[in-house]
């Protein structure tokens, strides 16, 4: 997403450029809230940068012909773009690991816990079918006491 916003603000302000056009200070805000929401919205479909372009050029009267420039590279920032986005997603995924590592833990406690109490619930049906002792209680014979008799 972050890289899609950076692109596309980037190119429209390129697009500005090359036709000698100068953007103010709110048209500079206009085209990087822009952008960003567009990204948003197209974070999951390939190569949607170049449709949301359009929408960030109209937001500030830029010409939308110009795109047809931008085509003959963006198989290439494609590439840069999913790499900046997966750089991001990589970091806030481990700040927000580092600062929520006592809860994870403690989530992990919990149910290695349940697991554990879960198993041995299991474990205790199983040697009372089965006619083992349990707890210092005998419990009914099994098939395998005929055997070792054997």
């Amino acid at each position: 997403m972050d890289g899609t916003a950076l692109y596309e603000a980037v190119a429209a302000i390129f697009i500005a450029q090359m036709n000698g056009i100068t953007l103010s200070a709110g048209e500079v805000i206009t085209v990087s809230l822009t952008a960003t929401l567009a990204s948003v919205g197209a974070a999951s479909v390939p190569s949607a940068g170049l449709v949301t372009m359009i929408l960030v050029l109209t937001a500030v009267g830029l010409p939308t012909s110009d795109i047809s420039l931008i085509v003959a590279v963006d198989w290439l920032l494609d590439r840069i773009r999913t790499t900046v986005n997966v750089l991001g997603d990589s970091f806030g995924a481990a700040i927000v690991n580092h600062l929520s590592r006592a809860e994870l833990e403690e989530q992990e406690r919990i149910h290695i816990e349940a697991r554990r109490a879960s198993l041995r619930e299991r474990v205790a049906i199983e040697l009372e079918e089965t006619g083992f002792e349990v707890d210092g209680v005998t419990a009914k014979r099994g098939p395998l006491d005929r055997i070792n008799k054997v």
